[in-house]
C-alpha cells in the first residue's frame, strides 16, 4: 500500500468479501437452459423484483435463438415499464490523468511514458465547463486519476467550481464523480459539495484476474480496499452510488454475477442498491499491447445488457461512448437508460474543440464520436426522449427514497414530463434547426399519449414557459 497518501486504510464496519468465486463458477457451470425455468424468471423480473444469483445464472445459460429472443423481449418490456422511452444524457470530464497505479490495460498507468500528463487548472476547468454548457450539457461525471494530488479537498473544490459556472442559459445541475476509493472522512468532504453519484469500477470481480492486471505494490492492488469502497461511502452518508466492471478482462458471465452480487450486498446491508451499473468493454489504449483472451463479442455484450436489466430492475444502466454507434443502437432498446454523448476524453478537449482523437492524451479509444446534437437527433429517430433531467437528485429522491419510487416503476411518471421539459430547453437554446423541428414533433407525440386532465394541462403550461424563456422548471 502506498503510504504517501494521507488516508485511513481501515475497511468499513463489518466488511466482508461478498464475491464467492467458487459459488459463482459452480452456478455458471451447472446451469442449463430450461424454458419453463427462464420464463418463470422473466415473470419475476417483470414484476420488478430483483433476481438471485441462481436466477441470474439460469439466464446466463440461455443460448437458443428462441430463448434469446424471449430474453431480449423481456428486457425491452421491463425497461419500457420502469423508465419509459427516455434516455438520460451526460458527458465525462477528465480533470487529471496522473496516477500511481500500474493497471496493465490502462493508458494512464504510471509506467506509460508516452502518455501526456495533465491536470486542469481552475481556469481551464471553467473553460471546459463553459464549453460543455454552451453545447447543452446539464450532467457531468468528473474523472480523476488515482494520485495523491487528487485529494478529497481537490475533488470537492472541482465540484464547487463546476457548479459555479453559468454561461448564457447554461448550468451544470448534477456532478457525478469517478475517482479512487476513499476513506470515510474523504467521502464526507466530497459529499458536502453536493455531488450526485459516486462511481467506482471494480474492473474485474475475479480475484486471480484482478491480481494479474493490478500489481500488488500499488494502492489498486488491494482487492478488498476497492471492493469495500462503496460500503465506506454509505458510512459517510453518500447513498447514490454506481458500480461497474471493465468487460473483457475476464469471462463476461462471471462479471455479470459479480455485479449482481455487489447489488445484492448493498441492498442487504444498507437497504439501497446501486443507482447505476456500468459495463464498458476494454478498448485500445496508449502503450497497451496485450492480448485479451476474454474480449466480449457483440452478441455476448447484448446478452450481458439484457440479463443485467432483468437481474437488477431498479438500477440505471450506463453505456459509454466506448461502443460504436451500431452496437449502441442495438443495445439501447433493451436495457440502457443513460449514455454519454459529445464525449471528449482528451484533458482540455472540450474547450479546444478538436475533433481529432489524441490517444496519447486519452485513457482509451472512443467508439462513438458523434456530437451532442447529432446524438439527440439520433435518439429521437429511435423514438427515445433525450433527457437532461436532474429532478430526482435535486428533490432529494436519492438512496432509499429513490428506491421507493424506482422499484415499483413509478419513476417513469416523474421522469417523462421532466424529460420533455429539459428537452425543450435544449431545443430552444442549443439545437440545430433540424433537431429543433424533430424535437417538437416528438414532444407533440408524447403529449398526445397523455390522458386529458389537469396534469397534462400543467405540463403544457410548463412547456410554454420554457418556450417563453423560463429555465430549470421541474415537476
Amino acid at each position: 500500500m502506498n503510504k504517501g497518501i494521507n488516508m485511513d486504510w481501515s475497511l468499513s464496519k463489518g466488511a466482508v468479501d461478498f464475491i464467492d468465486d467458487g459459488r459463482i463458477n459452480s452456478l455458471i457451470s451447472n446451469s442449463v437452459e430450461d424454458k419453463v425455468r427462464y420464463r418463470e424468471i422473466f415473470a419475476k423480473s417483470l414484476s420488478k423484483t430483483p433476481l438471485t444469483l441462481e436466477e441470474t445464472a439460469a439466464l446466463l445459460a440461455i443460448k437458443s435463438k428462441e430463448g434469446l429472443e424471449e430474453l431480449y423481449n423481456a428486457a425491452r418490456e421491463l425497461k419500457r415499464e420502469i423508465y419509459g422511452n427516455r434516455i438520460v444524457l451526460f458527458a465525462p470530464l477528465y480533470i487529471g490523468n496522473y496516477c500511481i497505479n500500474n493497471c496493465a490495460y490502462c493508458g494512464f498507468r504510471k509506467s506509460s511514458h508516452n502518455t501526456v500528463r495533465k491536470t486542469l487548472t481552475k481556469e481551464e476547468l471553467i473553460q471546459e465547463v463553459t464549453s460543455l454548457q454552451d453545447s447543452g450539457q446539464k450532467r457531468l461525471i468528473l474523472v480523476f486519476g488515482e494520485s495523491p494530488i487528487y485529494t478529497p479537498e481537490f475533488i470537492a473544490d472541482c465540484v464547487k467550481t463546476v457548479y459555479s459556472v453559468h454561461s448564457k442559459n447554461g448550468a451544470i445541475r448534477r456532478v457525478n464523480i469517478n475517482a479512487a476509493p476513499l476513506d470515510v472522512k474523504g467521502y464526507k468532504t466530497i459529499k458536502n459539495e453536493g455531488i450526485g453519484t459516486y462511481q467506482i469500477f471494480q474492473e474485474t470481480y475475479h480475484k486471480a484476474t484482478y491480481s494479474q492486471y493490478h500489481p500488488k505494490d500499488t494502492v489498486k492492488g488491494n482487492y478488498m480496499w476497492r471492493l469495500d469502497g462503496l460500503d465506506r461511502a454509505f458510512e459517510a452518508g453518500i447513498d447514490d452510488l454506481g458500480i461497474g466492471a471493465l468487460i473483457g478482462l475476464y469471462d463476461w458471465r462471471f462479471e455479470v454475477m459479480g455485479l449482481v452480487s455487489h447489488a445484492i450486498h448493498l441492498k442487504e446491508k444498507f437497504g439501497v442498491g446501486p443507482h447505476t451499473i456500468s459495463f464498458p468493454r476494454i478498448q485500445p489504449a496508449t502503450d497497451v499491447n496485450l492480448e485479451f483472451p476474454y474480449r466480449t463479442k457483440d452478441e455476448e455484450f447484448k446478452r450481458l445488457v439484457a440479463i443485467l436489466r432483468l437481474a437488477v430492475p431498479y438500477t440505471g444502466m450506463i453505456m459509454t461512448a466506448r461502443e460504436a454507434p451500431d452496437i449502441r443502437r442495438d443495445v439501447i432498446h433493451f436495457g440502457v437508460s443513460q449514455i454519454d454523448a459529445g464525449t471528449k476524453l482528451e484533458i482540455g478537449g472540450y474547450a479546444a474543440n478538436d475533433k481529432k482523437q489524441n490517444l496519447e492524451r486519452e485513457q482509451f479509444k472512443v467508439g462513438d464520436t458523434r456530437g451532442l446534437d447529432e446524438a439527440v437527433k439520433w435518439l429521437m429517430s429511435e423514438d427515445f426522449i433525450p433527457s437532461f433531467c436532474t429532478s430526482c437528485y435535486r428533490a432529494g429522491r436519492t438512496g432509499e427514497h429513490f428506491m421507493e419510487f424506482a422499484i415499483p416503476g413509478f419513476i417513469k411518471k416523474f421522469c417523462t414530463p421532466n424529460a420533455l421539459l429539459t428537452l425543450a430547453e435544449y431545443l430552444e437554446d442549443y439545437a440545430s434547426d433540424e433537431t429543433k423541428d424533430e424535437g417538437y414533433k416528438l414532444i407533440e407525440r408524447e403529449m398526445a399519449k397523455m390522458e386529458e386532465g389537469q396534469w397534462k394541462d400543467k405540463i403544457s403550461l410548463k412547456l410554454k414557459e420554457v418556450m417563453e424563456g423560463k429555465r430549470d422548471i421541474r415537476l
